[in-house]
């Protein structure tokens, strides 16, 4: 099956990401998606959506940072394969794709966080790409 990633730049092409974004992302609207992805493309959010036979099957959300503990990184914010297209190496393949930007970045490491819940993601980061789990997130609401 022919494959292609392409990274989504504009509003037409985040709409046509958000389907597939919303799987992950369930708690938001269309509105609220552009509202927020607006505000995400300034602070260096790049959104990147892998193509199988033409349509939209997964997407990724990243960010380069520096900080003191993960030095220059990429982090990825959102990571999701339309469900009716799972199981069959897109995660995979869009996950290598963000490390191969990462190297290109002169970036050391690519960071993620899962929820607790997913524990699926969690055996797939861990056993199928080699992530190594090296902390708890925590979220205090003000």
């Amino acid at each position: 099956m022919s494959t292609k990633v392409k990274e989504m730049v504009n509003e037409e092409e985040w709409l046509e990401a958000f389907p597939v974004m919303n799987e992950l992302r369930t708690h938001l609207s269309e509105e609220e998606y552009l509202k927020l992805l607006s505000s995400m493309i300034l602070q260096g959010y790049r959104m990147f959506a892998l193509y199988a036979e033409g349509k939209v099957v997964a997407v990724t959300g990243i960010i380069e940072l520096v900080n003191l503990y993960n030095l220059k990184h990429i982090y990825v914010y959102d990571l999701v394969t339309s469900d009716s297209e799972r199981s069959k190496g897109y995660g995979e393949e869009l996950l290598q794709y963000i490390h191969t930007v990462a190297k290109e970045r002169g970036c050391q490491f690519v960071a993620l966080s899962s929820g607790l819940q997913r524990v699926d993601a969690h055996r797939f980061y861990e056993e199928k790409m080699k992530y190594q789990k090296t902390s708890f997130g925590f979220v205090y609401s003000v």
